[in-house]
């Protein structure tokens, strides 16, 4: 009977989770392992352009490559995890409750966006976080046009300034003006709590966010939180009353409630802390990968961040490990000394920056390009081709 190794999740960690495990037991000509993968849907979702327009074309199906690399998937929203007895609990599709047995397991859930008790906000605040709350968003910006231009019609509020809040406020503009026209005047705010744009960035990294935000009209609250959201717009803590018919919530993000159902330390983000080889201590036959897992990236003291770059190298050090253990082949701990930001600064252009203390390599249009590379091709997933699958799935390959 084969052993099996079961990813939950269909994402970018997951998803080269199980390439990767595929690879290791193809190269040691093993048919003892299978390799499954249980998500909603047999696709990878392309989150981190979610700010963009079009947004249900951000989707990249994996069927054909799953089955050319011999890697079953079950359709399900994972619901339970027993670590006594190895099972997971979902829930099928069509509503019924199934479980589905393994010998190692990879969560790769991801993360979601994190929502506080705030007065107004589950009932009017959007967010881009997920597939369909990104096709909601898009679907009340488009309604827009169909109102009369007020003020209130023509602003919207970020609130969070953080990575996917400057992406998706320095995006805004040209989107508005393509529905409204160029002759109308909108407003673009970010409210964050922060003293400074872009705060956990380099200097550098601030000075050209901050230049483009100025450009791109767009301004900032600093020093500033939300006290409540309601129909008509946001009031802030400081007393600040703004009319907004359009509030967009992208502040924090904490890993999937899966994680709590696994015995074992946190970080502050909800991420189950994770051994060099991505095991979780007190169940070394569970991995965590992706923005389940709180790894330390170098020798350096760096860890990983909740990001699609990390995500993609952290799934195939979980794939190739959970294979390894089952191989009987030691593991290769994880590593990912290389770190780059590329930030999209919407019409102003972009701004691209290597190594942990971002120094800023490229600007505007060159960093653009630099940008869509990434997103439009690099981190999408490979071929349906075994060799060009398992070419990329190599964890020690550089990515980037």
């Amino acid at each position: 009977m084969k052993k099996q190794i079961l990813i939950v999740g269909s994402g970018f960690a997951g998803m080269w989770a199980a390439v990767s495990a595929a690879r290791l037991s193809e190269m040691h000509g093993n048919k003892s392992l299978a390799i499954t993968v249980l998500a909603p849907v047999p696709e990878l979702r392309v989150r981190p352009r979610f700010y963009e327009e079009k947004v249900s074309t951000l989707v990249a199906p994996l069927t054909g490559l799953f089955a050319e690399l011999n890697i079953e998937f079950i359709a399900g929203q994972a619901e339970r995890i027993d670590t006594a007895e190895k099972i997971v609990f979902y829930r099928t599709p069509e509503g019924t409750d199934a479980f589905v047995s393994w010998e190692r397991l990879i969560l790769a859930t991801g993360s979601q966006t994190k929502r506080p008790q705030i007065a107004g906000l589950a009932e009017y605040a959007l967010d881009i976080d997920q597939l369909e709350s990104a096709q909601v968003f898009e679907q009340h910006l488009d309604s827009l046009a169909l109102r009369p231009s007020t003020p209130e019609r023509n602003t919207v509020v970020v609130c969070g300034g953080g990575f996917t809040g400057i992406e998706l406020a320095t995006e805004l503009p040209a989107r508005l003006r393509a529905l409204f026209g160029s002759d109308t005047e909108t407003k673009i705010i970010v409210v964050e709590r922060g003293a400074v744009i872009g705060g956990r960035y380099s200097e550098a990294l601030r000075e050209t966010i901050e230049e483009a935000c100025q450009a791109l009209g767009v301004e900032w609250r600093l020093n500033s939180e939300i006290e409540a959201i309601d129909a008509c717009g946001v009031t802030l803590k400081n007393g600040e009353r703004i009319a907004a018919s359009t509030v967009v919530w992208t502040a924090g993000v904490e890993a999937n409630p899966l994680s709590q159902q696994i015995e074992g330390e946190r970080d502050n983000q909800g991420r189950l802390i994770v051994t060099e080889t991505l095991q979780v201590p007190a169940h070394p036959e569970v991995y965590a990968t992706g923005d389940m897992a709180h790894a330390k990236t170098d020798e350096a003291g760096n860890t990983a961040l909740m990001t699609c770059q990390h995500a993609i190298q952290l799934g195939k050090f979980a794939g190739h490990n959970a294979a390894a253990s089952l191989l009987n082949i030691a593991p290769c701990p994880y590593r990912q000394v290389n770190y780059v930001t590329c930030l999209d600064l919407g019409a102003w252009g972009a701004v691209y920056t290597e190594g942990w203390e971002q120094a800023v390599k490229s600007v505007r249009e060159e960093a653009k390009k630099i940008k869509i590379a990434i997103t439009n091709e690099l981190i999408y997933p490979p071929a349906a081709d075994k060799n060009v699958a398992f070419a990329a799935a190599d964890p020690l390959a550089k990515f980037v």
